[in-house]
C-alpha cells in the first residue's frame, strides 16, 4: 500500500495568523509549504490591484495548484497550504482535492477575535509596507462578511486554535 502525504489547510479571518502558523507547521511536519500569496505575486503581481483582481487570479491558479498538490501527496510528502479555506465552497475544494487522492487532511481553524486580527493587520502594514494597500480595516470588513466558520456537516478533520503561541 502506498504511503500518502497529509494535507493541512487553514480557516481564519484576515490577520488571524494563517500564514505564520502555516510556516511553523510546514517546518514541524517536514511538509511542502505552498502559499497562495507567493504564487499570485510570482505570476500576477502587476494585475493585483483590487480584491476583485485577487478573486479572479486566485480562481485561475486553482486547477494548476490542485494537480501539483495532488502529485506531491501521492509521492508521500505532506503539504501545508497557506490558502484561505474561509468559506464552505473553498473548504469543499480542499476536501475534493483530498478525496480524489485518498489522503488524510487537517483543517486548522484559527478562531481569533476581530480585535486581534485588526491589531495583527496594523502590525503587518508596518512590517510589510508592500501589503499596506490591502491590509486595511476596510478590506478586513469586506472580506470578513464572507467568512463562514467550519461546521460538522462538512465532514472535515478540524483542529481549533484560539491563540497563537510564539
Amino acid at each position: 500500500m502506498e504511503q500518502l502525504g497529509k494535507l493541512t489547510f487553514f480557516c481564519g479571518k484576515m490577520g488571524a495568523g494563517k500564514s505564520t502558523l502555516s510556516k511553523k507547521l510546514a517546518v514541524e511536519h517536514q511538509a511542502v509549504l505552498i502559499s497562495e500569496d507567493e504564487w499570485l505575486a510570482a505570476h500576477y503581481s502587476e494585475q493585483l490591484q483590487s480584491f476583485d483582481d485577487y478573486r479572479k487570479y486566485s480562481h485561475i491558479i486553482k486547477p494548476f495548484i490542485k494537480e501539483h498538490v495532488q502529485q506531491i501527496l501521492r509521492a508521500g510528502t505532506s503539504v501545508v497550504m497557506d490558502f484561505p479555506a474561509n468559506m464552505v465552497r473553498q473548504r469543499a475544494w480542499f476536501k475534493l482535492l483530498c478525496d480524489e487522492v485518498g489522503c488524510e487532511h487537517e483543517l486548522v481553524y484559527l478562531n481569533v477575535s476581530h480585535e486581534q486580527c485588526l491589531e495583527q493587520i496594523a502590525k503587518r502594514r508596518i512590517e510589510q509596507p508592500e501589503r499596506a494597500q490591502f491590509d486595511t480595516e476596510e478590506i478586513f470588513m469586506l472580506v470578513t462578511q464572507y467568512f463562514e466558520p467550519p461546521s460538522e456537516d462538512e465532514e472535515l478533520n478540524v483542529s481549533i486554535v484560539s491563540e497563537l503561541k510564539d
